[in-house]
């Protein structure tokens, strides 16, 4: 369970109310009951509790307007709607306001204390985040940064921010290597913000970007008339970047020609514009990253031997996302809140079951997948709950029985089990509702809240 066991439950019918009680505090719930919204406020605003349960048709104040006011006094809280009356619509509305389930009148013990363990599991999940966001942030004030983008728990990460401190203070080059999306460009800005020359400027050219005629006078600079178009005088990145630091990503996609111009301005700490005849010196430092495999570019003649270990004096190797999967639910949670902001959305989380889908997926794109997905995710998600079907339906994995989901614990397992014979019973009839509904022993309107609630509404 929790710390704080307690569930308030607002119900205004007494048989009810005294119903839903017992079947919770046989679960050991401390169960705190109230028959009107406005005492049961006043006593949350004394003590707030983590799960509610409330009734939508109350008065003198409903089931949504009690919501709204617990949302705004603590976003956590998980609210358990329930109703006899409503709609589909009204169902949705309550979803939309923050609520955490929705469940129809008449429903069993065994549904109630289903739901209720869900929501539990959600709390953990949460607390989960929060304790690991809060050791993520010790870890890096322990090694004295301040660079919040990064972010990480996991061993490979913790080894990554402990070179970084290392490192940073340094003047040597550093090659920095890993798959496309892990956050080279992130790790190379932590360091210059660490190094003496923080207060300098940090400039980024992508090598990959631009051919060798165009990369030539990106980072050299050119004289006017240098060539065609090259109206007026422009410095490079090299002249940009004195006494700062100069990032070079995609640094395996430079040509030969380019290789032997680099190599000399690292050597020599000179250089002339193109067209130009004046040589300029430059105190830059030099960190470069790539996601291709140098050493065996170097076998076959592709890259410079000496230019290699001009670049590569120290080496930090990013891990890609697979390789550290305990960080996934801190991440999620960084974009989810990076996107409710901008969304102008609030209280979304993620399922329980759809976090342990995201540490399956394999990830080819890494963290720059994950934020992509989380950001489509907040768009088109019908509820501030991102159920696993919806993710599951993103990342190409469906979930189709229980040993998708085997790491869960049975409550959730069982609840992704009742999806799938949702699933079933409407490919089984066709997609009519009110047959899918007999099939299933469930009246027509339990099925819409039900579809609606695993995304299932089209």
């Amino acid at each position: 369970m929790t710390e704080n066991n307690t569930i308030y439950v607002v119900e205004d019918n007494e048989t009810m109310r005294l119903g839903i009680m017992e079947s919770l505090r046989r679960e050991k719930y401390q169960v705190i009951d109230f028959d009107n919204a406005p005492a049961a406020l006043e006593k949350f605003r004394q003590k707030p509790a983590p799960i509610v349960i409330a009734d939508l048709k109350m008065e003198p104040m409903d089931g949504l307007e009690l919501l709204n006011h617990i949302k705004n006094m603590a976003p956590n809280t998980q609210v358990l709607m329930i109703s006899a009356y409503g709609s589909v619509e009204v169902a949705v509305q309550a979803m939309q306001n923050g609520a955490a389930d929705f469940l129809t009148k008449p429903f069993s013990p065994e549904e109630l204390r289903l739901r209720v363990k869900n929501l539990v599991e959600r709390i953990k999940q949460n607390k989960k985040i929060e304790t690991l966001e809060e050791q993520n942030l010790l870890l890096q004030q322990d090694l004295g940064m301040h660079f919040r983008e990064l972010i990480g728990h996991s061993k490979p990460m913790q080894e990554v921010f402990a070179v970084i401190e290392k490192v940073a203070k340094e003047e040597t080059s550093i090659l920095i290597k890993g798959e496309s999306g892990t956050g080279k460009e992130l790790v190379a800005r932590a360091i210059h913000t660490r190094s003496p020359r923080k207060d300098k400027p940090f400039i980024r050219v992508n090598c990959g970007a631009l051919n060798e005629n165009l990369l030539e006078s990106e980072l050299f600079g050119h004289e006017k008339g240098a060539f065609t178009g090259a109206i007026k005088q422009k410095k490079g990145r090299f002249e940009l970047a004195h006494e700062g630091t100069l990032f070079l990503d995609e640094i395996g996609d430079i040509s030969p020609a380019m290789q032997i111009k680099l190599l000399r301005v690292l050597q020599e700490k000179e250089f002339e514009r193109v067209g130009g005849e004046e040589t300029l010196r430059v105190d830059v430092r030099i960190i470069s990253a790539t996601n291709q495999n140098l050493e065996q570019l170097m076998e076959v003649g592709k890259f410079r031997e000496d230019l290699y270990y001009r670049l590569s004096v120290i080496p930090v190797k990013l891990p890609s996302l697979r390789e550290r999967k305990e960080d996934i639910p801190l991440l999620a949670n960084h974009f989810l809140k990076k996107f409710e902001r901008e969304s102008r959305k609030v209280n979304f989380q993620i399922d329980p079951a759809g976090i342990e889908l995201l540490k399956q997926y394999p990830w080819p794109g890494n963290i720059r997948e994950l934020e992509n997905l989380i950001e489509r995710l907040v768009v088109i998600s019908p509820q501030p709950v991102i159920s696993a079907e919806l993710i599951g339906r993103h990342v190409g994995k469906t979930v189709t029985h229980f040993a998708t989901l085997e790491n869960l614990p049975l409550e959730d397992a069982l609840y992704q089990f009742e999806k799938n014979l949702i699933q079933q019973a409407l490919k089984d009839s066709g997609g009519i509702k009110n047959k899918a509904a007999k099939r299933l022993g469930l009246k027509t309107s339990t099925l819409y809240y039900k579809m609606e609630k695993f995304g299932l509404l089209k």
